[in-house]
């Protein structure tokens, strides 16, 4: 797949929330931890639990506990949401990001959320944050199937009726690149979030950005709008 000849590619963003928008990468992996100890089971290191941000939250306890009985996965997963809503009122945007989505907003691009948060959590989140209105459409894991499956993308750009070849996913993780990939849309990746920039390279995106203000100016200039 190759871009558009015109400069102005991308009719639709698709953005991951946590450790994209929202700055909850550390908080996240201290509530798996937090979680991880409070049922007896081995405190995972900090790089073990912020690898699985972004997948489903019985996907991400079934890789951060791999030993762990099935049975007990929502034991798991209660724990951790006690742990993270006990917290996540003092979780803020990275800065520019309010601004930038009214901006891109404003001059009619379409935006769209594809997260691994449930849907209460991102509504939650969006209400908080009064971001609700800046997008399209938004999916949540327990709507569609965890990342990397593509079924997010494929909702949102079939809901759109958008080109897949015009549209740019943009996160923080593997997980959000090789959705992109499954779906045959393109990819960004943010290194400021939950995986190292050099998997996220390995996953081949369009380009890798240290913080957000250097992905707006990215974009901006490639938008079709």
């Amino acid at each position: 797949m190759t871009l558009p000849a015109d400069a102005h590619a991308f009719d639709l963003v698709v953005f991951d929330w946590d450790g994209t928008l929202m700055d909850s990468t550390a908080h996240i992996t201290r509530s798996i931890q937090r979680a991880c100890a409070d049922l007896g089971l081995p405190v995972p290191e900090r790089a073990r639990a912020s690898h699985v941000i972004g997948l489903g939250l019985v996907d991400a306890m079934r890789h951060v506990c791999p030993g762990l009985p099935a049975e007990r996965y929502q034991d798991m997963v209660n724990a951790y949401r006690t742990h993270y809503l006990a917290g996540d009122q003092a979780i803020e945007l990275f800065d520019g990001v309010a601004e930038a989505l009214a901006r891109w907003r404003a001059r009619g691009v379409l935006l769209a959320v594809a997260t691994g948060k449930s849907r209460i959590g991102l509504d939650r989140a969006l209400a908080a944050t009064g971001l609700g209105e800046c997008f399209a459409i938004t999916r949540t894991v327990d709507e569609c199937r965890s990342k990397p499956h593509p079924q997010m993308l494929d909702d949102i750009t079939e809901f759109l009726g958008a080109d897949k070849r015009r549209t740019l996913m943009v996160g923080d993780t593997t997980h959000d690149l090789q959705m992109a990939q499954n779906a045959g849309t393109w990819g960004a990746g943010v290194s400021y979030g939950a995986h190292p920039v050099e998997a996220l390279r390995d996953c081949a995106p369009l380009a890798c950005f240290d913080s957000f203000a250097e992905f707006d100016t990215w974009l901006t200039p490639r938008l079709a709008n």
